[in-house]
Formats: structure tokens, C-alpha cells, sequence
């Protein structure tokens, strides 16, 4: 078999794995796929008599393009301001690739959030370390730091990615299990469930980026805002529990591209009220984290 041949039929065995490593890098499966096309640009290039192990080498490859894309990303600083309602809906109408979508649920939808903003560098430390095991002196050649530089970028990357809980473990748990609840009766349109998980006086506030023009901004009672959440049963899809300035709420985010974030305040084991932020100004000074470890 030619050489270039042997070659191709090698990395196709791994591009399953490096779209993986890139996905979870930058978020976005088309530029997850340009990447993989890039690495084969340059493993073709490449002299292969120094390549002892295909598959590691490939995948640093694949992180140095995605480190090269993120740091053009954030130096374009592209960050449409588009209206959460109308990206709900686009979503929902089907033009959001549908094995993104379930791609995005598996690997976390709090999680490509929360990594979105991160730096470059802490990105791809905590991706290739904490996701696909990568040793640090490795991942130190990718980021072009010391091997404890590169420890500290990942240690500081998971943390973030954790979050800082506003209230201690026990309110933590419970209020994160109501949320859950939450979540899950809105998914299914389960009304009952919804009115027994909010309080009588239950007030949703939303801005008008994160609600079509005709619907209310303030919506009072547990009877109403249960109608109204099940009529937006489709964001609950995309939709995953995350810490929110340090307390369990909601992030909507199809594809993982963050939309729409619900402030939940919990009181007796109850929701008492609803912030529903669509704005991409507001979005972008709210404290996410996963809350897991």
C-alpha cells in the first residue's frame, strides 16, 4: 500500500476521536470538522519516521489548530447579538443539525457552556487533561507552557468550571433537586407537577430578548406561569440545571450556544421566582458553572 494511503486509512481509524477532541475544544461541530481537515493538512506534511504514537500525536495536532481557532475567535470577538426567541425557534424548526444537537447532550450543555469561557489556553489544558486523559507534558508542548503552567491552567479551568455554590451543601442539594423537578415536568408539559413545584405567589419576569413581542414580561400566580411554561416546552429540550451566581438554575442552550438563562430563587423547598435573560449583555456578566466535580 502507498505510503499517503497507509496514511489516510490510519487517521480515518482516529477521526471519530479527534472530532470528539475538537468538538469539546470549540463548540461548534463544523469548526470541530475544519480543525480534523487542518490536522490532516499537516500530518500529510509531516515526517512520519518521528511519530512513535499516531493516535497522541494526532490529537495534540488537532488541539493546536483548536487553540490557533479559539485565539482567532476571541480576537475577532464575534459574538452576534442575536434574539434568544428567534434562536429558540430556528432551533426547534430543525436548521440546528440534529446530531449536533444530541452531540451537545451528551457531552453536557452546562459544560460547552461554562467552557466557552474559558481562555484559550485553559480550554484546551482542561479538555485534553481532564476529558481525554492527556499528560501535562504533552498538553505543555500544545499551549507552549511548563508542564506546571500547564497544571495550573487546568486546576484553574476546572474550578471555573465547577462554579462557587452561594449556599452550603444541604440547600445546594435540595434546591438543585426542585430545579431538576422543575425541568423535567417541563419537558414532559406535566402541570400538576409544575404548580406543586412553585409557590402560590410565584412571579416570572423575563426581558424582551428572551420572549416573543406579544408575551407578557411579568407573569403572576403557579396556575399561569405552569400554563405558560408548558407552552415553551421546547426550550426545556435544550435545556440543562447549572449554577447561576452560585445557586441551581437553568441554562437554555441549543447546540450548546447559551440563549437563555433562568435565575430560580427557592424558598421552603419552592420556587418563588422566575428570571427568564435573554440579553447577551446580561448573559455575559452572569457566574456559570456546572456544579459538578
Amino acid at each position: 500500500m502507498h505510503v499517503h494511503e497507509g496514511l489516510a486509512v490510519q487517521f480515518e481509524a482516529q477521526r471519530d476521536h479527534l472530532r470528539a477532541v475538537a468538538y469539546r475544544m470549540l463548540g461548534s461541530l463544523d469548526e470541530a470538522d475544519d480543525a480534523v481537515q487542518l490536522a490532516w493538512l499537516r500530518a500529510d506534511r509531516a515526517d512520519r519516521g518521528e511519530i512513535e504514537n499516531l493516535s497522541a500525536w494526532l490529537t495534540t495536532v488537532v488541539a493546536r489548530v483548536c487553540l490557533d481557532m479559539l485565539r482567532n475567535r476571541r480576537t475577532r470577538a464575534e459574538q452576534p447579538l442575536t434574539n434568544a426567541t428567534d434562536a429558540l425557534v430556528e432551533q426547534r424548526g430543525g436548521t440546528e443539525p440534529e446530531h449536533e444537537a444530541v452531540l451537545a447532550e451528551s457531552v453536557g450543555l452546562a459544560l460547552l457552556v461554562v467552557l466557552q469561557r474559558l481562555t484559550p489556553a485553559e480550554r484546551v489544558a482542561f479538555v485534553l487533561h481532564d476529558m481525554f486523559a492527556v499528560p501535562f507534558d504533552e498538553i505543555a508542548t500544545v499551549v507552549g507552557r511548563s508542564t506546571v503552567a500547564s497544571k495550573k491552567l487546568a486546576s484553574r479551568a476546572r474550578s471555573r468550571v465547577r462554579g462557587v455554590a452561594a449556599i452550603d451543601e444541604v440547600d445546594l442539594a435540595r434546591h438543585h433537586a426542585v430545579v431538576e423537578a422543575f425541568l423535567i415536568a417541563s419537558r414532559g408539559g406535566d402541570l400538576n407537577t409544575l404548580v406543586t413545584l412553585l409557590a402560590p405567589d410565584v412571579v416570572r419576569r423575563a426581558d424582551r430578548f428572551a420572549v416573543p413581542a406579544a408575551t407578557a414580561t411579568d407573569v403572576h400566580g403557579a396556575r399561569a406561569v405552569s400554563e405558560e411554561t408548558r407552552m415553551f416546552a421546547h426550550r426545556a429540550r435544550s435545556a440543562e440545571v447549572a449554577l447561576v451566581n452560585g445557586t441551581p438554575g437553568i441554562v437554555v442552550a441549543p447546540g450548546g450556544r447559551l440563549v437563555v438563562v433562568l435565575r430560580v430563587t427557592i424558598e421552603h423547598d419552592r420556587i418563588t421566582e422566575i428570571e427568564v435573560i435573554g440579553d447577551p449583555r446580561r448573559l455575559g456578566t452572569l457566574d456559570l458553572g456546572t456544579g459538578r466535580n
